[in-house]
């Protein structure tokens, strides 16, 4: 089992890896299409922030919901096309990001071991222990994070980040 520090770390690490992919991006890059079925720079961390307050929501911690609406980026929602009611600016999603890393790493120090054997609904799957849906989460997390790569550079980057 990964514990619960080596948990936060990684989550941490996601955001590091964000923060350096979108350095120098401005908003207007991240509204940039890939030329086949896919998502924006800007969907994508917004995707992240969701599923971040998904996370936040199974540790029982208030997450950014009620003061930041994340419509646009939930799950099977439209892509970003353009600017537009509801987009969010990447500068103000980063941001968001930023705090709920540290509500998850706030929440995550609150748990132990024992704690994180409970079982927990998630969307419409069946009950699992809540350390399944961490990790499970943390690999949705890790899967979009290494989509932004490719959409850093579609928006005229030609470097190596990581």
């Amino acid at each position: 089992m990964i514990s619960i520090q080596n948990l936060t770390d990684f989550y941490s690490r996601n955001l590091e890896i964000i923060n350096m992919q979108a350095e120098g991006l401005t908003h207007e890059d991240s509204l940039i299409q890939l030329p086949f079925r896919s998502n924006c720079l800007n969907w994508v961390v917004g995707h992240i922030l969701a599923n971040r307050c998904n996370i936040l929501a199974l540790l029982r911690t208030e997450d950014l919901r009620p003061e930041v609406n994340l419509d646009h980026y939930e799950r099977e929602s439209d892509p970003v096309l353009r600017e537009g009611e509801g987009v969010l600016t990447l500068e103000e999603l980063i941001d968001h990001l930023e705090e709920s890393q540290i509500r998850l790493a706030a929440a995550l120090e609150n748990e132990t071991e024992e704690s994180l054997q409970r079982t927990a609904p998630y969307r419409d799957r069946p009950e699992r222990p809540l350390s399944y849906w961490l990790f499970f989460l943390y690999f949705h997390d890790s899967y979009h994070v290494g989509q932004t790569e490719i959409l850093r550079q579609a928006a005229g980057k030609d470097d190596k980040i990581i």
